[in-house]
């Protein structure tokens, strides 16, 4: 039995998604939230095909909500969702405000306020609730602006959303270690 709500952390290619899809294997209904930007086939066909693999794997049966409001997407669940995954939602939140370039603090606030409802949306839901995030501050510090905001405010992120799980699961290399 998974438990009510569970934040799933962890490196690119680390099996972090397959281990969330996992956890809701025995859900019956389960809505699948991808929080991210749509892709745009010419200009990014990698990415493209990465979120069709995703598709692809999900079972039949699982209803997908595919947009950056994240906190209606939450509330409207009926019953348990998984969303994957955090990093896509901060990008798109900061892509559909043009703010990449806008001062840090303006930005961190812009990304505290869209956080607090995703958070009350999590706290809210009665579960279960299966979240997929990156960790990305393990490495090397970014040489581009963009590159450190998002890492300094996907932390923010991992840490609000993570105070309001009931547990954390770190995915290295196919392996998971339960925080």
């Amino acid at each position: 039995m998974v438990a009510r709500a569970v934040l799933v952390t962890g490196g690119v290619r680390s099996g972090k998604s397959r281990h969330a899809e996992e956890l809701l294997a025995d859900a019956g209904h389960v809505t699948y939230v991808a929080p991210g930007p749509t892709p745009d086939v010419e200009q990014d066909p990698d990415w493209t095909a990465r979120i069709e693999a995703h598709r692809a794997r999900r079972p039949a049966h699982w209803a997908t909500v595919e947009g950056h409001d994240l906190a209606a997407a939450l509330a409207q669940a009926p019953s348990a969702v998984l969303v994957d995954c955090l990093g896509t939602w901060l990008t798109s939140t900061i892509d559909v405000a043009q703010a990449w370039e806008a001062p840090s603090d303006d930005v961190q606030a812009l990304v505290e306020q869209a956080l607090e409802g995703v958070v009350e949306a999590v706290r809210s839901h009665p579960g279960p609730v299966v979240l997929v995030t990156n960790e990305v501050g393990l490495g090397v510090v970014p040489v581009h602006r963009s590159g450190r905001l998002f890492r300094d405010l996907l932390g923010t992120v991992n840490q609000r959303v993570g105070q309001v799980c009931d547990e954390v699961h770190l995915v290295v290399a196919g392996r998971v270690l339960v925080l």
